[in-house]
């Protein structure tokens, strides 16, 4: 029985083992798919189009209650790893993927593993994975379990013309900066567009700024306490905390690394300027060079913070 007698069956048959995932929004219930039809085919058409035919064996379809592994024979194509198959593309059987494409199966050149990645994004689920893929076989795994409700809602509050204008790179920097991850530097171009369209916010100057997800969608999700966390504290009260620090250690002083606990959310370069602005403003001191420096209060600061 060729591929396409069989390609919708095999998805009914994975449906029927398809738990629903239910969340509370307010007044709304959100249901959501373990697996959602659209990767789930992808997944599928993607190991039939790029598999190593000159090898024997078969594509193995494991389907688990929170996980859905594809298995295909021959690693992947030359010039292709799991770090830029999103960017880079050699199909392995090219007549065949064009004969797809032309029957309407799959996302022209590329695009089928996209749509992999933006779901999982849009549904709050871990990336799809390639560990366990060496020379002799492809392993794709489908997270299906719902790990993020919450951005989820925050997605939907942008609105579907906002999330269609989207690249796949824009999804997987909200999905970065919402996890706390440092941005690739291809991922950082789409910063600024994302602040455009109210997304993220920038907090924070110069090579401190850090990026969050933006306060007024935290707000319609009822979650301002959130970003509240997320944004840290204001410029001043994190220079009051410094303050309070040196005045507990005022004879032995304090080593940046020491200062960055009291400001964890902080990048090293952004305490340091808070500290630099202390000390011109006559209120600390450093005392010492490279490894053997110290902050400590100024003279005139002992006194003066002796009342907080």
């Amino acid at each position: 029985e060729g591929f396409f007698a069989w390609q919708d069956k095999l998805w009914q048959k994975i449906n029927l083992r398809n738990e629903k995932q239910s969340y509370q929004d307010g007044l709304f219930r959100m249901d959501l798919l373990t697996f959602d039809e659209v990767p789930v085919r992808e997944a599928l058409l993607n190991a039939v189009a790029h598999r190593d035919y000159r090898l024997g064996g078969s594509v193995f379809v494991k389907q688990y209650p929170q996980r859905l592994e594809v298995v295909s024979p021959g690693g992947l194509p030359p010039g292709i790893t799991p770090s830029n198959i999103l960017n880079q593309q050699n199909p392995r059987n090219r007549r065949l993927a064009e004969a797809l494409e032309k029957c309407g199966l799959i996302e022209r050149s590329g695009q089928g593993m996209n749509l992999m990645f933006e779901s999982a994004i849009r549904q709050g689920k871990q990336l799809p994975s390639f560990a366990g893929t060496d020379t002799h076989e492809v392993r794709l795994t489908l997270d299906g379990l719902v790990r993020s409700p919450a951005f989820v809602r925050y997605l939907e509050r942008l609105g579907e013309r906002t999330l269609k204008s989207f690249s796949t790179d824009d999804f997987l920097t909200l999905d970065a900066v919402h996890r706390e991850q440092t941005l690739l530097p291809n991922l950082k171009d789409c910063l600024p567009a994302l602040v455009a369209a109210g997304a993220v916010e920038v907090v924070g100057r110069g090579k401190g700024a850090r990026y969050i997800l933006s306060a007024g969608l935290y707000a319609v999700m009822g979650a301002s306490g959130t970003h509240t966390r997320q944004r840290g504290l204001d410029h001043e009260t994190n220079k009051a905390l410094l303050l309070k620090h040196l005045t507990k250690h005022r004879d032995e002083g304090a080593p940046l690394a020491e200062l960055r606990q009291v400001l964890p959310a902080l990048s090293s370069s952004a305490v340091q300027g808070l500290l630099h602005e202390l000390r011109e403003e006559g209120l600390v001191t450093l005392v010492g060079l490279r490894r053997w420096a110290r902050w400590k209060l100024a003279a005139p600061a002992v006194s003066m913070k002796a009342s907080l």
